[in-house]
């Protein structure tokens, strides 16, 4: 497994073994992402996305031990994103390359994506422990910069105004007491 020089910026979580846990890790990646400079609808986060969310379907359903989780790992440097999705399955190793698949079979392609998606993958033994490290890394551009601070803008004089009338507005009306008194107070 490839071994990158100090990442710039790093993303760890543990992850129930779950379809929850998977889409929980997907969204989170997603998020990380944008907020390291890669907005949700870039190519750099649409392709991690959807490669994180193959990585995190199969620890559920092909490396998923009773009682125990996935880890997920993300790390930006040197100009490349790494995703790890580590699972404590050690006997159900992933091939070196992905699987030729029957065209009719409504599953079997979660690797051929991650293969093409990504500019280098693979498998690792886990370290220390049983399981498997299965790791995807993708080329980006260097120096991306954060989004902005989000910043609510500054409310309007009519903002203010239209916001103070709805709470001081008396729903006339709305409550049993004032029907009776035609929507009046007495």
């Amino acid at each position: 497994m490839p071994q990158h020089l100090a990442p710039e910026r790093e993303f760890t979580m543990r992850f129930t073994s779950t379809p929850r846990g998977a889409r929980l890790a997907r969204r989170l990646v997603s998020h990380r992402l944008n907020d390291w400079g890669h907005p949700y609808t870039t190519p750099v986060n649409e392709t991690l996305t959807l490669i994180t969310a193959e990585l995190a379907a199969n620890a559920v359903r092909h490396g998923h031990v009773p009682g125990r989780d996935f880890h997920l790992h993300l790390a930006l440097g040197e100009g490349i994103v790494r995703v790890e999705v580590t699972d404590t399955r050690a006997e159900k190793q992933l091939p070196s390359s992905p699987p030729v698949t029957d065209s009719l079979s409504e599953s079997g392609r979660g690797l051929l994506l991650v293969a093409s998606l990504s500019d280098d993958w693979g498998v690792a033994p886990r370290r220390a422990t049983p399981g498997k490290t299965v790791w995807a890394e993708l080329h980006v551009q260097q120096g991306g910069h954060p989004p902005p601070p989000r910043v609510a803008p500054k409310p309007t004089a009519v903002d203010l105004l239209l916001t103070t009338a709805s709470l001081l507005r008396d729903d006339l009306g709305s409550r049993p007491e004032d029907a009776r008194h035609g929507g009046r107070r007495q």
